[in-house]
């Protein structure tokens, strides 16, 4: 139960200190729900139950008694099959598949026993270790994983809320037909049992499940970039968690179409609007090398003179290559060398800064990490795509936002055509880029190749 409230607040901290964790995680198979501290969760007997009152109660009675074939048959009446053995468990609850009677499969998604009641005393055991840490490493100053902790772990526990945030982001993402959302049961939920649309897929580091399924791992990459920079930087409600248990890739049944399928939808971040254009305006700087931005915004969002290292953090890139803009730059082995040695020789100054950004950057941080470390993975990381849209993804809500603060109707009118001439630039950018690496353009070098050559 600590290591999940750690997966919530200290993962942050992780993706501070360790730019390029993700690589380093996916490859060594680390999972935090491994260790033994989570596995009380695991070990209790939760079968399939739809409200407080039927976990308590099935759990507390005897196998094969009349109560609980009784319990038993009420259960039967809202599914006609339930497999025991989940399908999958973690330190807050476990998912098991099901029938419902009109024949629909679900995934009934059951929190573990104690989890409530457990919760506040592993926030207090937490606060007690950080506060031994900080005693014996004065230069670990993260108190605030307590209070992220704190303010994180309720709605995590609150599966109702889940719900709604899967709603939410279905809708706010209902352009993305690439994007799968599993349905919520909102009569079989409650705030400790979410019973969703049951979807099989691969998670969405397992290459070799892609290369079965004919799967394009360019295509997953460009895609989770295009959801991801939709959610950060025009909707400012940013999933927070999508390690590859949560992100699924598929072959969609009906229109053999690929897809992404996107679970766990207990935390969220709300981005508020200030702190939105800041990093909107910090990201388009980062891009391009624009020093002067760069340093603005970055003080903006409470980096200080600490502007330099935050970059290099929220990137996971050198400064080097922060100063010539990553988009222009590719990501080398040394370099992400460079950047685990630097990590462990600024842990003051990062932990100066983390205690600096507004608690909002956090989260980000490790969702930043997370999506790195797919990446990785896939062999995709620091793609034009997914610079590009960035970038798209920018002016879009820079543009937004400047509409939203002027009621002149010519003022608006030029906000959007000075909107549609960037994203013009950025498509006539990226027809530049497809050309020089297709076939066509390999055609048109040969064939001038074999031009005479005159003086």
């Amino acid at each position: 139960m600590a290591s999940r409230l750690l997966k919530i607040s200290a993962g942050v901290f992780g993706a501070g200190v360790f730019s390029s964790s993700g690589y380093y995680l996916y490859h060594q198979k680390i999972e935090l729900n491994d260790l033994s501290i989570v596995r009380f969760g695991r070990a209790a007997a939760t079968t399939a139950v739809i409200s407080y009152d039927y976990l308590t109660a099935f759990r507390n009675l005897p196998y094969g008694t009349e109560n609980y074939w009784e319990i038993r048959s009420q259960l039967e009446q809202l599914f006609i099959s339930f497999e025991e053995k989940p399908q999958g468990a973690a330190s807050l609850a476990q998912v098991h598949k099901a029938v419902l009677p009109d024949g629909r499969t679900v995934a009934v998604k059951v929190q573990h026993p104690k989890v409530q009641a457990q919760s506040s005393k592993d926030i207090v055991v937490m606060e007690f270790l950080l506060q031994v840490v900080h005693w014996l490493f004065p230069d670990f100053a993260f108190m605030w994983l307590v209070e992220e902790a704190k303010r994180n772990m309720p709605l995590e526990l609150d599966f109702l809320n889940e719900g709604r945030n899967a709603e939410k982001v279905a809708s706010m993402l209902k352009q993305f037909d690439f994007l799968k959302v599993p349905k919520i049961h909102w009569d079989l939920s409650t705030k400790r049992v979410l019973t969703m649309d049951f979807v099989e897929g691969g998670q969405v580091n397992d290459r070799e499940y892609m290369r079965r399924h004919s799967i394009d791992v360019n295509e997953i990459s460009r895609n989770l970039g295009k959801m991801y920079s939709e959610m950060i930087f025009v909707n400012g409600f940013v999933h927070c968690d999508p390690h590859p248990g949560n992100v699924l890739v598929r072959k969609c049944p009906k229109s053999n179409k690929t897809e992404i399928v996107l679970l766990d939808h207990g935390l969220y971040q709300v981005l508020n609007q200030d702190f939105r254009m800041d990093y909107c305006r910090l990201w388009q700087s980062l891009i391009k090398g624009d020093m002067k931005g760069i340093e603005r915004y970055s003080r903006r969002l409470g980096a200080g003179d600490l502007y330099p290292l935050f970059a290099c953090v929220l990137t996971a890139r050198s400064w080097t290559s922060v100063s010539t803009g990553i988009s222009q730059t590719p990501v080398t082995h040394s370099e992400d060398v460079e950047i685990r040695t630097n990590a462990a020789l600024y842990l003051p100054q990062i932990s100066e800064l983390l205690n600096r950004v507004p608690r909002q950057m956090l989260l980000l941080l490790k969702t930043n990490d997370l999506l790195r470390g797919i990446e990785t993975v896939l062999q995709t990381r620091a793609s034009s795509s997914s610079f590009l849209n960035m970038s798209r993804c920018c002016a879009r809500a820079i543009a937004r936002y400047k509409r939203s603060k002027t009621n002149s109707r010519t003022r608006q009118l030029q906000i959007s055509l000075s909107e549609t001439v960037t994203l013009w630039q950025i498509s006539l950018y990226e027809l530049m880029l497809w050309i020089r690496s297709s076939v066509l353009a390999s055609w048109i070098y040969s064939l001038l190749s074999y031009l005479p050559y005159t003086h």
